[in-house]
């Protein structure tokens, strides 16, 4: 009871939020989830902010203090009746710690993976897109947008990290992972964007370190459910799923000479992801989409080049009945017609705020 106490009258605040694009529903039992480091703890006290007339417990499941002590769900019931609490909030929690909930008006589990639990609204939070990377910025940097974009990545600690990102980022790898998954993932930022089995990567990890067959597929596994990593099938070559990592910055960190197109296409690729716009490589010829949108990532090449290569690939495109041509550029706009297929240039900043009101349009019509 005294250290329900303690965590009652030390509700950690989170200073100079910046609003998502991700809400939080009022009086329902929700399962905030999510990769680490997208920002869930945050948007939760800012939540948590908005009811301070309300009485509220929220538990850090990472907190020092529990690691010699059981939480229970007869004591914490106890308390929460005893305390009339309304809201408790249990982050970073994990699924099995506890047995059963207490009844509490309002319940919130913060965790990596989404819960398999019916009464829980499920809400996933991405790491930034692009315009909320650009609310972090302060007027005086955003004019430079997307070079700090380029250089931070999708991550909310990252991006307010205005003057070193790099010390940024080692504090964050250091502080996310264990030693063996900070190994782990230095083997797959080596093979970023590769076509790859999880054999594959046990092939390649056991000739750097020490690494048990069932861990490391059990922990791409996990990997793969928290989307760390993502894997992303073909339709073009059925050899292995296309690898990325869940932050093109992260990637780049992790390795020496990455090229400039890998960490495009791997921005395009999570934009994607990030407005939940299904998607499939064709092989090394972009993503396609459901609707058989072809997405080009191509930062600089010209009209004229892009419109000769298009016309060698025509058939192939035409094969795999592409409807239309998305090419993504850093700057570059244009647009041509080979027969009847379009083919449009967008920069990327545009067209990542064309895909958000697309995927937003979307859910409303779910809705």
């Amino acid at each position: 009871m005294q250290l329900l106490e303690y965590y009652q009258n030390q509700l950690p605040y989170s200073d100079a939020f910046i609003p998502r694009k991700c809400h939080l529903p009022q009086n329902k039992d929700i399962n905030l989830f999510g990769v680490r480091g997208a920002g869930k703890t945050a948007l939760l006290l800012d939540y948590l902010a908005q009811h301070v007339d309300i009485s509220l417990l929220y538990i850090d499941m990472d907190d020092p203090n529990l690691i010699f002590k059981t939480l229970e769900t007869r004591s914490l019931q106890q308390y929460i009746d005893a305390h009339n609490i309304q809201i408790l909030v249990l982050d970073h929690y994990k699924e099995g710690i506890l047995d059963s909930f207490p009844n509490v008006t309002q319940l919130i589990l913060v965790t990596r993976t989404k819960l398999s639990m019916e009464h829980c609204i499920p809400i996933e939070l991405f790491p930034l897109d692009y315009e909320e990377f650009l609310a972090f910025e302060s007027n005086s940097l955003r004019h430079r947008g997307f070079n700090h974009f380029l250089r931070s990545g999708t991550l909310p600690l990252l991006a307010r990290s205005q003057k070193n990102s790099h010390q940024a980022m080692k504090t964050f790898f250091q502080s996310a992972f264990d030693t063996q998954e900070q190994k782990l993932l230095l083997i797959l930022a080596q093979h970023h964007t590769k076509h790859l089995t999880t054999h594959q990567i046990y092939t390649f990890a056991k000739e750097k370190f020490k690494v048990s067959k069932d861990w490391l597929y059990k922990t791409i596994k996990c990997f793969a459910e928290e989307k760390l990593i993502l894997f992303i099938e073909d339709r073009y070559q059925k050899s292995g799923k296309k690898m990325l990592l869940f932050d093109f910055a992260f990637a780049k960190y992790l390795t020496i000479g990455q090229p400039f197109i890998l960490q495009f296409d791997t921005m395009i690729a999570l934009a994607l992801i990030k407005h939940q716009i299904e998607v499939h490589t064709l092989g090394i010829h972009g993503y396609i989409t459901k609707n058989n949108e072809l997405i080009l990532p191509s930062p600089f090449e010209s009209e004229e080049s892009l419109w000769v290569k298009s016309q060698n690939k025509f058939n192939l495109y035409k094969k795999y009945g592409v409807q239309k041509v998305t090419i993504v550029t850093v700057a570059n706009s244009y647009e041509y017609f080979i027969e009847k297929l379009h083919f449009e240039a967008l920069p990327f900043d545009e067209w990542s705020v064309i895909n958000d009101e697309s995927s937003l349009s979307k859910q409303a019509d779910e809705d």
